[in-house]
């Protein structure tokens, strides 16, 4: 009788102890995830000011009445993916202006916001990566057993992930 409780307890405890070590590599790889998104929406407010401050410079030089219209709207309710989308539009319809006219180069105040959004485009890109390295290893834990369990106790589920090139590739496909 004492053995079938000391056995038990021994397995009850070993049980316990797979799932408490499951629940902290969740716990561990939400916490990154949480970090890697704050970090993204810091970068991504910070280009779209960058952006807006390009913008009467351009509209300026070339002597235009409308010029990156989308950040006009508020659009406080996007989630960070369409934000990135948005802001990436945005950013392409810039270099796109400089591109199609070389005076523009010649503003010091336009270059020094251009330094400053390739600086923080390498940051936004390190911090992306970031994110979908932690959230493939989260998508791991929700589909492998043991921490499968756990996923489904907790109801934690997949994770979307940045794939730009994949979905670039798929729209540039579409457009033909």
């Amino acid at each position: 009788m004492l053995e079938g409780i000391i056995l038990t307890v021994v397995i009850i405890s070993f049980f316990l102890f797979i799932f408490t070590i499951c629940n902290n590599r969740f716990q561990l790889a939400i916490i990154k995830i949480d970090k890697a998104e704050e970090d993204i929406d810091l970068y991504l407010q910070k280009k779209k000011e960058l952006l807006e401050r390009a913008k009467p410079i351009i509209m300026k030089e070339l002597k235009l009445k409308e010029f990156m219209t989308d950040l006009d709207e508020d659009r406080d309710e996007l989630n960070h993916f369409e934000k990135h989308n948005l802001l990436k539009m945005v950013y392409n319809e810039l270099f796109k202006a400089i591109d199609e006219n070389d005076k523009l180069l010649k503003s010091e105040s336009l270059l020094s916001i251009l330094e400053d959004l390739n600086y923080n485009e390498e940051n936004i890109v390190g911090s992306i990566k970031f994110y979908n390295d932690t959230v493939v290893e989260f998508n791991q834990l929700v589909v492998s057993f043991p921490s499968r369990i756990v996923a489904f106790l907790k109801r934690y589920h997949k994770k979307e992930f940045y794939n730009n090139e994949k979905r670039e590739i798929f729209e540039i496909l579409n457009n033909k």
